[in-house]
């Protein structure tokens, strides 16, 4: 590849434009905001950066080439054409996925045989089913791209989580929720239904200036050219600071206030964190300033009854407008009638956005009176 091309960082649909707030505020050249993401222009440094750096995206992609494709023989022979070696590795498997819309060329599965047979003709390396080396083909009205998935595993997967509580939120997910609600790590933040601990812990390590991508390997290190040593590097430039303020969770579970605790540790806030095995009822502001709450409560869909969850936020509502004035509030849910039955004042709510199968959206507060 040429020092300057496109990557693209896919997000959560819907939540694109805080993926590219984060971007831009990271300092990469030519964000540009597109369904499902945004894109930069960059070589191989910003590809490593973005894995490293950006909490809201999913995965990165290296876009490697594009090319018209009409008919299969045309497809065989431009795919053939691109410099697979300077990209992958001979002997580290692969694996094609392909997608298309639009196209005269529609059936996937024969799209990605016809590349992966060209990866392996002119290259030698060997197709895998569970590969982690991952080519993505996109075929849109005839127009071919070729990527590279550079992260391997989603970026969720800070490295640090072993234990979970159910329907645990996603960290990229926690991490534009707590954008829209304004956070930029220099408040305080309380969970008072924490489960695992994934609002708490995230923002404690954006209040740390803390890396997502310090504690896990990705996809890239495995292609053709990889440079170790320029990488380690990069990994090594420390960007943390000491936290304005701590972090706060509580659960009427005591299970999920241990596992939280563990997973803060591994990740390496467990000094500025803080866990209580605490109901609802019995949540008080910490001492210090206000700040932001904001929590992910069970919707009834898939956990709990809705007739008593109605109760729980309505709890969590009288909670919040008696004992957390100053503060604002963010509350995550699927159902509008559960997020009102808190009679908070909500300001207009964010979109709706795909989590486990459901449609969820971000009820925020401005500042509790």
């Amino acid at each position: 590849m040429t020092p300057g091309f496109e990557i693209f960082l896919a997000g959560v649909p819907g939540l694109e434009s805080a993926l590219f707030e984060e971007v831009r505020g990271k300092g990469f050249k030519q964000p540009k905001l597109v369904p499902g993401g945004v894109t930069i222009r960059g070589g191989w440094p910003e590809v490593w950066r973005a894995n490293l750096w950006i909490r809201g995206g999913s995965r990165v992609l290296a876009r490697v080439a594009s090319f018209r494709a009409v008919h299969f023989a045309q497809l065989d022979e431009r795919a053939r054409a691109v410099p697979w070696a300077t990209l992958l590795r001979p002997d580290v498997p692969f694996r094609v996925e392909a997608t298309c819309a639009g196209s005269r060329l529609y059936h996937s599965d024969a799209v990605a045989q016809r590349v992966e047979t060209a990866i392996r003709d002119t290259l030698g390396a060997q197709p895998a089913p569970d590969a982690g080396v991952v080519v993505r083909v996109r075929l849109e009205n005839d127009l071919c791209t070729l990527s590279l998935d550079t992260s391997g595993e989603l970026l969720h997967k800070r490295g640090y989580k072993e234990a979970v509580a159910r329907a645990p939120m996603r960290e990229t997910l926690a991490a534009l929720f707590l954008r829209e609600c304004g956070f930029e790590g220099n408040e305080p933040v309380l969970d008072p239904m924490c489960g695992s601990g994934t609002f708490v812990i995230e923002a404690a390590e954006i209040a740390a200036r803390l890396n997502p991508g310090r504690h896990r390997h990705f996809a890239f290190e495995q292609l053709a050219g990889f440079d170790d040593a320029a990488w380690q590097a990069m990994r090594a430039v420390r960007s943390a600071r000491e936290p304005a303020a701590r972090c706060y969770g509580s659960d009427r579970d005591a299970g999920a206030i241990a596992m939280a605790r563990a997973n803060a540790e591994r990740a390496g806030v467990g000094g500025q964190t803080e866990f209580h095995h605490r109901a609802i009822s019995d949540v008080t502001p910490p001492e210090g300033p206000p700040g932001l709450v904001i929590v992910n409560p069970p919707y009834g869909t898939r956990i709990g009854d809705k007739a008593q969850l109605a109760n729980l936020y309505r709890a969590l509502g009288r909670v919040l407008l008696e004992r957390f004035a100053g503060w604002r509030a963010g509350i995550v849910t699927s159902d509008p009638a559960l997020a009102y039955a808190t009679t908070l004042p909500f300001l207009p709510k964010g979109p709706p956005v795909p989590h486990g199968g459901l449609r969820i959206s971000l009820y925020r507060t401005g500042v509790l009176g």
